[in-house]
């Protein structure tokens, strides 16, 4: 009996040493895990996270790593910018944008002019040869500064051409002159001999932050209503991309799940994605599919082939080594291999000597299986130590961190410069708002009032315009009045014949614009206050635009309504339309309603409106108040008619209206032609980037025939 309760004794007594066994193995686990995450984030930061310092960030920055990804990289970005020079930024068409003195340019600083045509062609030579220059890698850093300078002198010429990817380009090229990534895949790198074969982990980490906050802080921008609602990029589910995604869902549903909820978890996930082994595959192939579908979708130039680019950077730094080592021309002259393979060696070599016996006994048998990465990481720590660093580090890192701060400060910026801001906030470019508001503007009406005569006159707004950015921005608003008055000024003291009343002008001039847009699916209403003379309103970069007016956000839930009514009327024939506008009180909307439009009613839906109407039969002008409920009024077509806001508070109302000139041509069998785009138009595209090299060499040319030899410049001029 005594022996059978000792049997149990012992028995019991070695379950409990397996449970406490399995415990210690749990709980050495998740500090294992722990220990890997740590040192997963101080390997993508080149520093340990646990022991910050401002001289440890430095030395972390500041270790070796291999060149050869980031020279890959730097020849593929080089690569898109020679392209990007020709295309976006213009030079295949130089002698449209800069060539006519009377275009109307709005640079960000007020005052600012652009060369001469044969002076902007050469600037932008300089600039194409500096694109060839990093891609090729050959003189690298004159290469950079001849790109870097005309292109954010170009830049910063007209406000009206900037996006988030034009932006992204400055910042990436800026970031890649500070950086060694000629030491491969370069010609410096093929002719030197003294190379230094390897290149501090900084130049890797700040592009890496970069192309991350591009992600994250879009995701983070279209986490607003606006675009998780889906009113922002509506009906882009007709494009040919989203066809596998209709199968299953309807247009609605691929608009809302696949446009603006899959865009805003892949911005805000992606980054983070990229940045894990087990992880970063599967973000390679999402990546790879949104911007290939995004060159389809919309004309945004080489920013899709920018971001496939440099997708390397977030793998491991000697990647195109191993790929392309048989090849002595990709190779580094100096063999930084072996200085790269010494540097991941010797941690463990210390580590194995001073570790205690058990541990060195768990290090020979399984790396890292019970806490060899504690003992491992003081004598790291100890080796980073005995490195000294120098001010000039210390400065470049401090300029590193300077310009993460502020590329995570512009993007929420806006408080500061509220003369850039309208209905949403600042400009587009160092936002990353990428597509998260749509604009659909329907009018736009310039009048130019001769105080001398007291008479006014309407200007096209495409009159000296290339775009019409220029309207949704009161800064540009303002820079386009004092254009016009200057170009007509300089029209009557030029040789050139002024025809028609605006020979008779004075130079006591007003201007006004009045501009109706829609945002994001609302109301039609005014822009700006249409009785401020531009030429005389205040502008201040810091303060807000005095005649803004503010979006009628009052409305904003009006939306869901507004699109039962438009599928309600699009019902009763394929002909038939509608237009929702929304006016402030005292304010009155001056419409004309064309000769083809028939059956034109118009309905209130909020507030009181005065209507009045030009009737040419009678010397009484008919005048009629309306409410909400108060039924529907019939438009004549072909005459004017007024409509104002008489209530106390904004007014909002409806106009629905058959499209005769449609039926007539239906009926004729002249239908709109439905618009095909090509699935991979490659040939096309070949054509295209042939033909716009041919032009820019063209341009060059020109100009430097012009400058040497006086030859007159041959310049296009764009068809009305």
């Amino acid at each position: 009996m005594k022996r059978k309760l000792a049997r149990q004794e012992l028995r019991s007594n070695s379950d409990k040493d397996d449970d406490a066994g399995k415990e210690d193995e749990i709980e050495s686990s998740a500090k294992r895990k722990r220990l890997n995450l740590w040192e997963s984030v101080g390997q993508l930061c080149g520093f340990q996270i646990d022991e910050l310092g401002f001289d440890t960030v430095v030395e972390g920055l500041y270790k070796p790593a291999d060149p050869s990804s980031l020279g890959v990289i730097r020849a593929l970005f080089g690569l898109c910018m020679v392209f990007d020079v020709v295309d976006e930024r213009g030079l295949a068409n130089i002698d449209l944008k800069w060539g006519d003195p009377y275009t109307c340019h709005f640079p960000l600083m007020h005052g600012m002019r652009p060369m001469s045509l044969p002076y902007m062609i050469v600037l932008y030579s300089i600039m194409w040869l500096g694109a060839f220059g990093i891609m090729l890698g050959f003189h690298y850093k004159l290469a950079c500064c001849m790109f870097v300078l005309p292109y954010w002198y170009i830049l910063l010429l007209d406000k009206s051409f900037w996006n988030n990817h034009s932006y992204l380009f400055g910042v990436v090229s800026l970031l890649f002159c500070g950086t060694n990534a000629n030491e491969y895949f370069s010609v410096d790198a093929w002719l030197s001999r003294t190379q230094r074969g390897n290149i501090p982990t900084w130049n890797y980490f700040i592009l890496k932050f970069q192309f991350f906050i591009l992600y994250f802080i879009a995701g983070l921008k279209k986490s607003s209503r606006e675009w998780l609602e889906g009113y922002a990029m509506s009906n882009l589910s007709k494009h040919w991309v989203f066809d596998p995604f209709r199968l299953i869902l309807t247009g609605e549903q691929t608009d809302l799940y696949i446009v603006h909820w899959f865009a805003f978890v892949f911005d805000l996930t992606v980054g983070f994605f990229m940045l894990w082994d087990k992880t970063r595959m599967l973000a390679f192939l999402f990546c790879i599919t949104f911007h290939l579908m995004n060159s389809r979708l919309f004309s945004i130039g080489m920013f899709p082939y920018v971001c496939l680019a440099t997708m390397p950077l977030f793998c491991r730094n000697d990647w195109p080594r191993k790929l392309l080592l048989p090849s002595k021309i990709f190779r580094s002259p100096t063999g930084d291999d072996a200085v790269t393979k010494e540097e991941e060696v010797e941690p463990e070599k210390e580590t194995l000597e001073e570790s205690s016996p058990h541990e060195r006994n768990c290090n020979a048998i399984k790396a890292g299986s019970c806490g060899s990465e504690s003992a491992r990481e003081p004598k790291i720590r100890k080796r980073f130590a005995s490195r000294r660093v120098t001010n000039t580090q210390r400065l470049v890192v401090a300029l590193l961190i300077f310009h993460m701060a502020l590329q995570l400060f512009l993007p929420y910026s806006h408080f500061i410069t509220q003369g850039y801001n309208n209905w949403v906030p600042g400009l587009y470019g160092y936002s990353w708002d990428m597509m998260v508001h749509a604009w659909d503007t329907i009018l736009i009406v310039v009048r130019i009032r001769d105080n001398k005569s007291q008479k006014d006159y309407f200007l096209d707004p495409e009159t000296w315009t290339l775009n019409d950015r220029w309207a949704k921005h009161g800064d540009m608003v303002r820079q386009y009045a004092h254009c016009i008055k200057e170009n007509l000024q300089k029209l009557k003291g030029s040789s050139t014949r002024v025809k028609g009343p605006w020979a008779n002008l004075s130079s006591d001039l007003s201007i006004y614009a009045d501009v109706w847009c829609s945002l994001n699916g609302r109301f039609q209403q005014r822009l700006f206050n249409p009785h401020v003379d531009l030429l005389k309103a205040e502008w201040h970069p810091l303060k807000p635009v005095s005649y803004l007016m503010p979006l009628l956000r009052q409305f904003s839930s009006y939306r869901s309504k507004l699109e039962r009514i438009e599928r309600e009327v699009h019902g009763w024939s394929n002909y038939t339309g509608v237009l929702f506008v929304a006016d402030y009180p005292g304010l009155v909307l001056e419409n004309y309603v064309a000769n083809d439009l028939s059956n034109v009613s118009l309905r209130v839906l909020e507030g009181e409106i005065t209507y009045r109407e030009d009737t040419t039969t009678t010397t009484t002008m008919m005048r009629m108040t309306l409410n909400k409920g108060g039924g529907t009024l019939s438009v004549p077509s072909g005459s004017f008619h007024w409509v104002e806001t008489t209530s106390l508070h904004p007014a909002c109302y409806m106009y629905t209206f058959y499209n005769g000139t449609k039926h007539q041509l239906a009926r004729q069998g002249i239908v709109e032609p439905v618009k095909t785009e090509k699935v991979f138009p490659l040939m096309a595209e070949i054509r295209h980037r042939i033909d716009g090299f041919g032009r820019a060499v063209g341009h060059i040319t020109n100009a430097l025939l012009h400058l040497t030899l006086d030859i007159p410049m041959i310049r296009r001029v764009p068809l009305d």
